[in-house]
C-alpha cells in the first residue's frame, strides 16, 4: 500500500519552477508562487473540497476551469501581482500535477 506525502510549500514551489520552465519561472517570486498557492486551497476550503470523499472521482471534486477562473479573478481584485494569463494557466497546473505527486507517492 503506497502512502501519500504531506504538502510541503517550498517543494511545491520547486515544483512549479521546474514544470513551468526557466522563462515563465524567472518572472515570479516565490512569494508570488505561494500567493497563488493560497489562492488554490482557498477555493479549496470555499468549496468544501479539504474533506476527502471517497466515493468521488477526482472530477467531481475538481474543476480545474473554475479554479483557475477563482484564481485569476482573486489576483484581478488584490491588484497586487500582475500576472501573464498563460502563465498563470501553467502555474496552477504546475500546482496540481504536484498535487497529484503527492497523491501517486
Amino acid at each position: 500500500m503506497s502512502g501519500q506525502l504531506e504538502y510541503d510549500e517550498d517543494m511545491a514551489i520547486a515544483f512549479i519552477r521546474r514544470e513551468v520552465g526557466d522563462e515563465v519561472s524567472r518572472q515570479y517570486s516565490d512569494d508570488e508562487i505561494l500567493y497563488v498557492i493560497d489562492i488554490i486551497w482557498d477555493y479549496y476550503e470555499r468549496k468544501g473540497l479539504l474533506k476527502l470523499n471517497p466515493k468521488a472521482t477526482a472530477d467531481e471534486q475538481l474543476d480545474e476551469e473554475a479554479l483557475t477562473a477563482y484564481v485569476r479573478k482573486e489576483l484581478s481584485r488584490d491588484g497586487e501581482i500582475l500576472m501573464d494569463p498563460d502563465d498563470l494557466d501553467k502555474i496552477v497546473k504546475a500546482e496540481l500535477d504536484y498535487e497529484e505527486s503527492l497523491e501517486d507517492a
